[in-house]
């Protein structure tokens, strides 16, 4: 009965509802302004396709890799304080947007260069937020946390990219990223409302950082099994399922003759899984355990990108995409919240920061070289063949799962000779 009281409400308290609300608002914001910079690239700068995707591409690479050095930085610093401080960088950033277009002055350069900025911050707010969380929320209430986290990323998702079509077709291609600039301000407001006094960071030996310092997230996954296979699972399936969104958009918009609002219908509406797993989640956990949830969802959500191939056209073929993605979207709304908090609790406090930091890093140059290279792979083969590749791939990733965490046996201690009767 413990277990079931710890994932309510009241126990996770006021403080985490402000965390919660600062991710709902920038959440919020980030999806109102989705492909909003392909956006601006296409219908105001006038870019070739090739431009667009290296927009895209080098925000994700650039960030990740601007990011590396900073996952120690934020280890050994409050966590609060970086986490406003990336969400003002991050509304200053695209501020400049809005004002540039205001003067005739917007450029292709400084699209990309805000997209770097942008995807620099979001790093350092994750790792940092991921580290404040186990220090917030007690043990028993990790699981909730990431459930609601989870919910609120597909509510977000299902509700945001409709909303911020409607906007720009109202007020102009930058009413959406002056919408998300407004909402990092308001979630920089409502960490700073956090009221419970914030641990001391952890100590560092020596003044500088070092290579061993900016390189101890990696080291740290690797030499820990279970993350390890966590790690390596996630980043690989998470690469492989988004090698199709470009393509399925190529698929269905240019070969299919899909039309704009189909295709937004395709993967709109399956996003209610994503609500639907993650309030499964806490209570399939309750029943059947941590460990066979996160195998049994971490294999069935690899299940259903196959089927992506084998769309056609019509409504048959948009209720394929629309079954498709629903089916994968619950059953990664049931795993991520499992993985969440199985990362946070198996990372020792004084390394989550570089940890969390060096898995974002990681998955997202994974994520961008899998897309540029099946890019590459569909025009010489085709779309079609393309997706079922990733999909047939995604069949082996089970592979990585692993196994329940060794618990280590509780040491000996020798008995001391008796003194004599």
């Amino acid at each position: 009965m413990g277990e079931v009281r710890a994932g309510r409400a009241g126990r996770l308290g006021r403080d985490f509802g402000w965390l919660w609300a600062a991710f709902a608002v920038s959440s919020a914001g980030t999806m109102l302004a989705f492909d909003a910079f392909a956006l601006i690239a296409v219908t105001v700068l006038h870019s070739s396709p090739a431009r667009v995707s290296f927009l895209s591409a080098a925000g994700i690479a650039a960030g990740a890799v601007f990011a590396v050095p900073l996952g120690p930085w934020v280890e050994f610093r409050r966590k609060r304080p970086v986490m406003i401080g990336a969400d003002l960088l991050r509304s200053a950033a695209l501020l400049t947007l809005p004002l540039a277009y205001a003067l005739d002055a917007l450029t292709y350069a400084q699209l990309v260069l805000v997209s770097v900025v942008v995807a620099t911050a979001d790093i350092v707010f994750r790792s940092a937020s991921g580290a404040h969380l186990k220090a917030l929320v007690p043990q028993d209430g990790l699981m909730t946390a990431g459930a609601r986290f989870e919910s609120t990323t597909w509510t977000t998702t299902a509700l945001g990219p409709p909303l911020g079509g409607a906007a720009i077709g109202l007020f102009g291609p930058v009413t959406t990223i002056v919408g998300d600039a407004v909402s990092y301000l308001l979630s920089a407001a409502g960490v700073r409302a956090i009221a419970a006094p914030e641990p001391e960071p952890p100590a560092r030996s020596g003044g500088r950082l070092t290579r061993a310092d900016v390189a101890e997230g990696w080291r740290y996954l690797w030499r820990t099994p279970y993350l390890r296979a966590l790690f390596l699972n996630s980043t690989l399936v998470n690469g492989l399922i988004m090698v199709g969104a470009p393509l399925m958009a190529v698929l269905m918009l240019r070969e299919l003759g899909f039309p704009a609002w189909e295709y937004g219908l395709a993967y709109g509406v399956p996003c209610v899984g994503g609500l639907i797993g993650s309030r499964l989640s806490p209570r399939l956990v309750r029943r059947y355990g941590e460990q066979r949830v996160l195998r049994w969802s971490g294999t069935a959500r690899v299940c259903w990108p196959v089927g992506l191939a084998f769309t056609g056209t019509g409504t048959a073929g948009l209720v394929t995409v629309m079954v498709v993605e629903l089916g994968l979207i619950t059953c990664i709304g049931v795993y991520s919240p499992v993985l969440a908090k199985e990362r946070l609790t198996h990372t020792d406090s004084d390394r989550l920061a570089r940890v969390l930091s060096a898995w974002t890093v990681t998955g997202r140059a994974v994520t961008a070289v899998l897309t540029l290279t099946w890019g590459a792979l569909a025009s010489l083969i085709g779309t079609r063949p393309a997706l079922a590749v990733a999909g047939a791939l995604l069949l082996l990733t089970p592979a990585l799962l692993p196994t329940a965490p060794r618990v280590p046996l509780p040491r000996r201690t020798p008995r001391t000779p008796s003194a004599g009767p």
